[in-house]
């Protein structure tokens, strides 16, 4: 009797363990991570907006630059702000947005780095003591991604 029991209980309990990996499957892949590093700082983000690697229709892009939910990091403008992106984002080229203009040219490198004090200059479009900085996956006509961080002035 005791081995019908075990048998029972063995079955039920791969039921749930397959139940569970069909949920997960079931679930939306993370879009690719990247990451802005100052210092011994930094602070990673998912996209926000990001259509498995396909291009963002038109009417979307806009919205992509805003958020509410942006992550952000300060910067004192002496220091180097480092970004890193995952390999996917790289393999397709990548381009660094201050305030939804380019900053930098396309790249396929999975790091680059920009002297702080640009995200505060008038000259490069800054304005004020923060800074939308948002890193764009693939080309500008038709970009796969965007992932959105807040640079603010470490004063």
């Amino acid at each position: 009797m005791q081995s019908v029991v075990r048998r029972r209980r063995a079955v039920a309990a791969a039921g749930a363990v397959s139940a569970g990996l069909l949920v997960l499957s079931a679930c939306d892949k993370p879009s690719p991570m990247s990451t802005i590093t100052v210092g011994s700082s930094s602070v990673s983000s998912e996209a926000t907006c990001y259509h498995e690697g396909d291009a963002l229709p038109a009417e979307e892009r806009s919205g992509c630059l805003k958020g509410e939910d942006i992550k952000s990091i300060s910067v004192d403008p002496d220091e180097t702000v480092r970004f890193g992106v995952d390999p996917k984002i790289a393999d397709k080229g990548w381009t660094i947005l201050m305030n939804g203009q380019p900053l930098t040219d396309s790249s396929t490198k999975t790091y680059r780095t920009i002297p702080g004090s640009v995200f505060f200059n008038a000259q490069y479009g800054a304005q004020g003591n923060s800074t939308l900085v948002s890193i764009m996956g693939g080309e500008q006509q038709a970009p796969t991604g965007l992932w959105n961080f807040r640079l603010k002035k470490d004063a």
